[in-house]
């Protein structure tokens, strides 16, 4: 290589000494040599436009994400229907993030589980579950219950992801879009809470607390889950949580409240891993 390149180089000095008027010419890297990759202009839009909306620049950076939207930038689509479903910095704007998430729902449905861009594919399911659990006039879109299944299922099954498998928990044991299934329900509720999802920790321990039909009461097990998530439930919207630990906590014996101090033990043991 070291002389490939002094070859190279000694070719335009020479003819610069021997009076030449020919202008030297552009070297070209050997084609082993890997080039620098170049930045896509949606790529660089998509950064642009989160570094605004960060800074405060609401205009600026939906412009940007607009435009990497408007590309098929998914991470950009995603951005965008946050924003307008949470109307931060803008006005909420339902129509507009059920369109953005839809976009990304069609185009990225069999990306790889596990990637990092497959999580905020799944939001997206996850969203447009809970937009066709109750519709959205403004759109046209009309409430269809067997839709949201179908969207929060798909999440959970196909991604794993964890608020799917509670939201189609909670369907499940609602009776929504189709038969009610308790059982059914604690399976998907066990496989979100052993993930975190604290909601669905503690609907799994009101569960498994009270017993229902095809899941037998397990207290002590129903009291651990349900201090799991109490510990985080820290939203105002959140007190349903620290109301049922404190409801099964005054109903629970004490053998039980012992053992879910020994299980929360092998819980906490566990989850340090």
């Amino acid at each position: 290589m070291a002389g490939l390149v002094g070859m190279c180089l000694a070719a335009p000095l020479a003819g610069a000494f021997d009076g030449s008027t020919q202008p030297a010419q552009p070297l070209t890297p050997p084609a082993n040599v890997p080039l620098a990759p170049t930045v896509r202009p949606v790529d660089e839009a998509f950064r642009t436009g989160a570094q605004a909306i960060r800074a405060g620049q609401t205009a600026k950076g939906i412009d940007a994400l607009g435009y990497a939207a408007a590309q098929g930038h998914a991470m950009a689509q995603w951005k965008l229907a946050r924003i307008y479903a949470d109307g931060d910095g803008v006005k909420r704007d339902d129509a507009k993030a059920f369109d953005y998430f839809s976009k990304i729902a069609n185009t990225h449905a069999e990306d790889y589980p596990g990637t990092a861009q497959s999580r905020f594919v799944a939001n997206a399911f996850v969203a447009l579950g809970s937009y066709y659990l109750v519709g959205i006039p403004s759109a046209g879109v009309k409430r269809d219950p067997i839709r949201a299944r179908a969207m929060f299922s798909y999440a959970a099954s196909y991604f794993g992801d964890a608020d799917g498998q509670y939201q189609l928990a909670r369907l499940y044991l609602d009776g929504v879009g189709g038969p009610r299934d308790a059982r059914n329900a604690g399976r998907w509720l066990t496989l979100a809470a052993q993930k975190g999802q604290f909601e669905a920790q503690a609907m799994l321990g009101r569960l498994l607390f009270k017993g229902d039909e095809g899941v037998p009461r397990q207290g002590a097990r129903g009291l651990m889950w349900l201090t799991v998530a109490r510990d985080s439930a820290s939203r105002p919207e959140d007190k349903w949580v620290v109301s049922a630990y404190e409801d099964a906590f005054s109903e629970a014996t004490t053998d039980e409240r012992a053992l879910a101090l020994t299980y929360l033990e092998g819980w906490l043991k566990t989850a340090k891993r």
